[in-house]
């Protein structure tokens, strides 16, 4: 599999990866950058191509979420450099995507008067081409990739995408948040363990403490500065945090009985009040049952702001779009109230490098706005972290969730990102990966599959290959050919001979004829050329459950090796077995303190006649030492299982491998 960022590599902004699994190429997400006005502000597509062909290039576009970091490009990329493939989101993220795009633009052209920058056509044409991808519907774009959302959280429409072609598959997290907040639900993701996870790290060393010491923090430090006649600017994004801190002014306004303003400036709250009924089961549970009775999104305290208001003597609060300081009424009002040491601002999210709101959080008293003008910064800034994105607890739950085989970072500062990588290897085991921009990442994405193979299938696979071979060279590699039968829960996977059982009629399910025979395994990479192992027969009525279905496989030892090992003195080859039988059972004992299952600890017991030829665990399981025969001299060990206790079965067996070496 393929990976590389075009943008948000070791970086926050100008999301862009390109993945390309199977033979599919995907492109997430497709922002701009906050810190940059120039041509840097969007992803260099020519890393693509430089012949403008992207269609024939890109088989689909999916975009996370409506934030313009993550979006913002996206008209530019196909009315403006030629892409007409489909654009997968969600509903939410396609009916407010557009609205904020043209914000967007008219900051950009009509305030800044910039040229050769997209139209408002292009917008509309540009979202024709959207798809809808609703929550855990899988999507088809064309016979061999498929595409499937899940909730993220963060804000309203947020997704994170499944995307499969083959035997590759990826998970694209966007921006997440494990954490539920006042109106929105935490993130989740079934166990998919896909080859690739690529994972924001905004927070990526940041663990945060309880949400609601933040709220009260919040809400004392706006109550103290209103109090004393200041004003408190609150940038914020129109759609998401903002909701979530208007519905905290306005439950806290109302319990206090203030009368102080409290502005709004995006002027998108009538139109945010539709998406949310509209789309209200994207919301948390309490909002889902307080709707009906009182929508929580109608803010009796909260007005429309107006522009003269910034001239406007005495307190108030305003929450001013966007969230960075870099353009709009956020900086235009930042802009009149730093100077003045009674006023406050708050920084409620993260700031990317670059923006005015960077700047002022880093402790710089005179800030330039632009080549033409600076403020000298004399507001009282707090930086009161209540963005929607996971931090670390979260990212290191989301992989737990998800179990892929490689983690591939972005979205983040590289300081972070190498702590957290060296985190997620050594917690979970495997490949961690933080390129930058325009770096491609090549990730090896073969599959191991482990199974339990029978004794019968490899005892014909080892006689025809002797019987092909005409020296006398020790046999390394075995090619096997037989039927791989997949477990699933306590059941393990098995790779079988086809004389074994009748596809219809396996000895996993309850069989629908009179009788059903168990299969006879070794486990893989065994002793397994020494192997013999002996099945039971189950006789079961018409319709009725079986008896019991088991199965068993042995491990033929070296017994002197294991007497020596164990410290004894040298004894007959089957002193070795029960000496070996022994140091299992002690070995269960132990673990069933520390590591193991609790049935463990009352399941072992020694075989009558207090030989200790058998060791016995939970329901089904056994460990016995036969005596030598003529059909094996050698000092072996078998295990045997019912089919529901294979769990069990499996950490006996890992005990018993550890005894006999």
């Amino acid at each position: 599999m393929k990976v590389v960022p075009l943008g948000a590599g070791q970086d926050v902004g100008r999301s862009c990866v390109l993945v390309t699994l199977g033979n599919k190429t995907i492109m997430f997400d497709c922002g701009m950058h906050m810190g940059y006005n120039d041509e840097r502000r969007f992803p260099d597509f020519n890393y693509i191509t430089t012949e403008g062909d992207f269609t024939s290039r890109i088989d689909a576009v999916v975009i996370t979420h409506f934030h313009l970091d993550h979006c913002g490009a996206l008209p530019h990329f196909t009315e403006q450099r030629g892409y007409h493939g489909p654009i997968y989101m969600t509903p939410p993220t396609k009916a407010i995507c557009p609205i904020l795009l043209e914000d967007y633009r008219k900051i950009t052209v009509e305030r800044k008067g910039e040229t050769n920058f997209f139209t408002s056509q292009h917008i509309k044409d540009c979202m024709k081409k959207v798809v809808p991808l609703h929550l855990h519907e899988t999507v088809w774009v064309d016979d061999e990739l498929e595409l499937r959302a899940y909730y993220a959280g963060h804000v309203l429409g947020a997704a994170m995408v499944y995307a499969r072609c083959g035997n590759e598959s990826v998970v694209y997290t966007g921006d997440y948040n494990m954490t539920p907040d006042r109106h929105l639900g935490a993130a989740w993701i079934d166990k998919v363990r896909p080859d690739v996870l690529i994972t924001e790290t905004t927070y990526g060393t940041t663990i945060r403490d309880s949400k609601r010491s933040r709220e009260r923090d919040f809400l004392e430090k706006v109550h103290s500065c209103v109090m004393r006649g200041g004003k408190v600017l609150i940038p914020c994004f129109a759609l998401g945090r903002a909701q979530e801190l208007c519905i905290l002014i306005d439950t806290y306004w109302e319990r206090m009985g203030l009368t102080v303003p409290v502005y709004f400036s995006a002027g998108l709250t009538e139109k945010a009040n539709r998406f949310y009924k509209l789309f209200i089961n994207w919301t948390n549970q309490k909002v889902k049952e307080s709707f009906v009775d009182r929508n929580p999104f109608d803010f009796k305290y909260i007005k429309a702001w107006n522009r003269e208001y910034a001239d406007l003597p005495g307190p108030m609060v305003l929450f001013a779009t966007p969230g960075m300081l870099h353009i709009g009424t956020s900086l235009e009002v930042f802009r009149k109230w730093a100077p003045d040491e009674r006023n406050m601002l708050i920084m409620p999210g993260y700031c990317v490098a670059g923006t005015v709101g960077a700047k002022v959080l880093s402790g710089m008293k005179v800030v330039d706005i632009d080549a033409y003008s600076q403020v000298h910064v004399n507001i009282d800034v707090q930086n009161l972290s209540f963005s929607a994105h996971a931090d670390a607890k979260g990212i290191m739950e989301l992989i737990r969730q998800a179990s892929p085989r490689n983690v591939v970072l972005v979205h983040g500062e590289k300081s972070r990102m190498s702590f957290l990588k060296s985190k997620i290897m050594g917690e979970f085991g495997c490949p961690c990966y933080d390129p930058a921009n325009g770096e491609l990442l090549e990730i090896e994405t073969g599959r191991d599959v482990r199974a339990l193979m029978s004794d019968q299938l490899f005892q014909a696979a080892w006689a025809k290959e002797q019987e092909k071979r005409v020296d006398t060279a020790p046999i390394v590699d075995l090619p096997v050919q037989g039927v791989l039968l997949l477990g699933e829960g306590k059941r393990l996977t098995r790779l079988l001979d086809p004389s074994e059982f009748d596809l219809d009629e396996l000895p996993l399910v309850v069989p629908t004829t009179a009788t059903a025979a168990a299969a006879n395994e070794t486990p893989a990479g065994g002793n397994s050329e020494m192997a013999d192992g002996h099945g039971h027969g189950v006789n079961v009525g018409d319709g009725e459950q079986p008896a019991d279905v088991r199965f068993s496989t042995r491990r033929v030892f070296d017994g002197s090796a294991l007497v020596s090992r164990l410290g004894l003195d040298a004894q007959t080859d089957m002193d070795a077995s029960v000496a070996a039988l022994a140091a299992v059972r002690e070995l269960l004992v132990i673990d069933s303190r520390i590591t193991l299952d609790a049935s463990f600890t009352d399941a072992v017991a020694d075989a009558a006649g207090g030989n200790q030829r058998v060791v016995r665990v939970g329901r089904s399981v056994e460990v016995a030492a036969p005596a030598p025969s003529e059909e094996c001299e050698l000092p072996v060990l078998v295990i045997s299982w019912a089919w529901d206790e294979e769990e069990l079965a499996t950490q006996v067996l890992a005990i018993m491998n550890r005894v006999l070496g």
